[in-house]
């Protein structure tokens, strides 16, 4: 094969890495999963992709989404981060929004990342309206720095207060700082969030000092492993937002990575259900750790200007609305003190995995509830590292650990495992709809990961789902987001005025600059696009209120004026609340920027079932699946092998290499136009 041809999208989990390859010059996808490699993730993601493909210097494109740093802030194990702030503002991080880890709670315990004594503060004073009070002091701020790096700091943040009115002084010190720091990890507060509230710009800003070193060494390593084996095309990095952006931009800006992984899940479900014609979605993202759950409503993902990754832990940047619980596959069931069945959130990863993966772990998971059960076939594990699963070892360990001291057969105790991990994942779908607002039975479920499929028929019937769209390959959807996401990059700047002192003009024109400066540094990517577009947004409130709406706004050929932005506002706010609060002024907050580079779509019919098969020849046996207290036949088929239009009855098992999907009792499967899997009742 003579050029590159082949575009590759990597997704590292907790348990599994999912690789999904394209030939751009055939058309032909091949996917693979291999076990994540603790330590080093980069070993596995380089070793994934080596199985399936011999010359490295024929991929053009490899687009990474990753939890590298996800797992750097739940675990805790970022760099020494020192902060540099304004004097009496030491405390800002610690001190938050003044709220409690349990809202209803009389105790509880917050140690921020970066602890007191390197919080260190310097004589500067900016005030609310950017004027400057007291000019920085640039040799004070070198001698903080100097004593934040001997006291072994690998980053530092420069945090100045009212520094998005005005960041003057955050910059000078920003440069005192390079001058003596000894490395490249210094971050400037405003350079990451140029917004107004203090402990959200701190927190941000810190969590990404936190992670460069991190995410930087990561980066580092996966280039130079890919380089050795021949690659030299470009690698991106899926963002928080559901856009990409390059290795280099990564670096600088590792917080937009806090939810990379997940993220790109959402956008291969988002392009899988606009072309089978689903416009309501919620995907189930079911891994070996977590379930991750999103909502897709007339085929746009919500996108949440900012979220917390763990109790104090907020971070403010575009990101699409994840919500997360502890109930993957490998998650750990027990009976704890007063002899309940608990179910999460620690899970027994891919080292050691699963009690049948027979790697030391002796407690068991989700994944043997399923084993025991007969929904997993224990011959055809997924993910190539074991040529069998162990059943007697998952029997022993639900048999000694969760029927025993509940007093129930092997078979129920792994049925209850299933029925709490199933409640516990209906709720977290209730969260994203119902609590939102939105009827579920307008919604299909969108099941995927490693064993998101295992579990769509009960989360059918609990919820109350119109129906469940299974995609062709469901082990490996987040990886196939990386390759059809578009590059994006969001911009925000506090305004903080009243319409009637806004020169609409003026900052009409300032909207425009800052929108040219950021498409330069999309192209500077070197990436091909079919389109540009271009994203202008405002956060309004009337004058006296606390929270924002956004404000969408086409930006005006001859100019922005007043009355577009009253006009965008009042039909934002009308469409959110019913009325309008006349004669009480507007207030624009900040403005919002997005600049997204459309990336040559992948067209979904190279999912469509070629030389299929009718059901009943792609039949390779039965198996007994114990249902609601039962033993049951069920039929087992190749699912890749069925044509358009095969309808299966449960209770069936369909299998394929990255993963297996049951068919409840009462349901019926049929296979769309693009191999995805329609299920729902009979």
């Amino acid at each position: 094969m003579s050029g590159p041809s082949y575009v590759i999208g990597v997704d590292v989990g907790g348990t599994f890495t999912d690789v999904f390859i394209l030939d751009e010059t055939t058309g032909e996808v091949v996917i693979t999963k291999i076990p994540s490699t603790r330590g080093d993730q980069s070993k596995g993601f380089v070793e994934g992709i080596g199985r399936k493909v011999d010359d490295f210097s024929a991929i053009s494109t490899v687009v990474h989404g990753t939890t590298v740093g996800t797992n750097a802030l739940l675990e805790r194990k970022g760099a020494r981060t020192g902060i540099i702030t304004t004097e009496g503002f030491r405390d800002v991080l610690e001190m938050r929004r003044r709220d409690r880890p349990t809202t209803w709670g009389l105790k509880g315990a917050f140690t921020p990342v970066v602890e007191r004594p390197d919080r260190v503060e310097v004589s500067e004073r900016v005030l609310a309206d950017g004027s400057v009070l007291q000019v920085v002091d640039e040799e004070q701020v070198k001698a903080q720095a100097k004593a934040l790096a001997d006291a072994g700091c690998e980053a530092v943040c420069v945090f100045f207060i009212n520094g998005y009115a005005n960041n003057d002084n955050e910059r000078r010190a920003v440069e005192a700082v390079r001058s003596v720091w000894p490395n490249a990890y210094v971050t400037a507060a405003t350079e990451i969030l140029p917004e107004i509230r203090e402990f959200e710009r701190l927190s941000t800003a810190t969590l990404n000092a936190y992670l460069q070193p991190v995410v930087s060494s990561y980066l580092d390593r996966l280039e130079k492993g890919l380089a050795a084996e021949g690659f030299a095309g470009d690698i991106l990095i899926v963002q928080s937002n559901g856009g990409v952006m390059s290795v280099e931009t990564a670096k600088e800006y590792p917080v937009r990575t806090a939810l990379s992984g997940p993220a790109a899940g959402v956008i291969a479900a988002t392009a899988i259900a606009k072309a089978a014609g689903f416009d309501n979605i919620i995907t189930c993202d079911m891994g070996g750790t977590s379930f991750d759950v999103s909502l897709i409503a007339a085929g746009e993902a919500a996108l949440a200007a900012q979220t917390s990754i763990e109790f104090g832990m907020v971070v403010r940047t575009p990101m699409i609305e994840i919500t997360t619980i502890g109930a993957g596959g490998g998650s750990i069931a027990s009976v704890d003190k007063s002899g309940l069945l608990q179910v999460g959130p620690e899970s027994a990863g891919s080292d050691p995995g699963p009690v049948c993966y027979g790697l030391g772990n002796d407690r068991p998971t989700v994944t043997d509830a399923n084993v025991v059960l007969g929904r997993i076939n224990p011959d055809r594990p997924i993910g190539g590292k074991l040529a069998r699963l162990d059943i007697d070892a998952s029997r022993k360990a639900i048999e000694t650990h969760i029927a025993r001291p509940l007093g129930l057969g092997i078979e129920e105790a792994a049925e209850a495992i299933l029925k709490l991990a199933n409640a516990k994942m209906a709720g977290a779908i209730r969260l994203v709809s119902i609590e939102k607002g939105h009827d579920p039975a307008k919604f299909s479920a969108m099941p995927f990961g490693g064993g998101g499929s295992l579990h769509t028929g009960a989360l059918i019937k609990e919820v109350g789902l119109s129906s469940a769209l299974v995609p062709r390959f469901p082990g490996v959807t987040s990886a196939l987001g990386c390759v059809v996401a578009d590059m994006r990059h969001d911009k925000v700047q506090t305004v903080n005025r009243t319409l009637d002192e806004i020169d609409a003009e003026a900052l009409g024109r300032e909207m425009k600059a800052v929108a040219d400066e950021t498409e330069t540094l999309l192209r500077s990517a070197g990436i091909a696009f079919s389109a540009i577009d271009r994203v202008y947004e405002f956060d309004m409130l009337y004058v006296g209120q606390t929270h924002t709406v956004s404000v969408a706004l086409d930006m005006p050929a001859g100019g922005l004026t007043r009355e577009a932005i009253r006009d965008a506002f009042e039909a934002a706010y009308r469409e959110a609340y019913g009325r309008l609060l006349d004669g009480i002024p507007m207030r624009v907050m900040n403005y919002r920027i997005a600049v997204i580079g459309r990336r040559p779509q992948l067209d979904m019919g190279v999912f469509a079932p070629v030389d299929g098969k009718p059901a009943q020849a792609c039949r390779i046996g039965t198996r007994q699946v114990y249902v609601d207290g039962a033993f049951h036949e069920a039929g087992v088929y190749e699912r890749l092998q069925l044509e358009v239009g095969a309808t299966i009855e449960g209770p069936a098992l369909l299998e394929q290499a990255d993963t297996t999907i049951f068919v409840d009792p009462g349901l019926v499967a049929t296979v769309d136009p693009f191999g995805n899997l329609v299920i729902k009742a009979e």
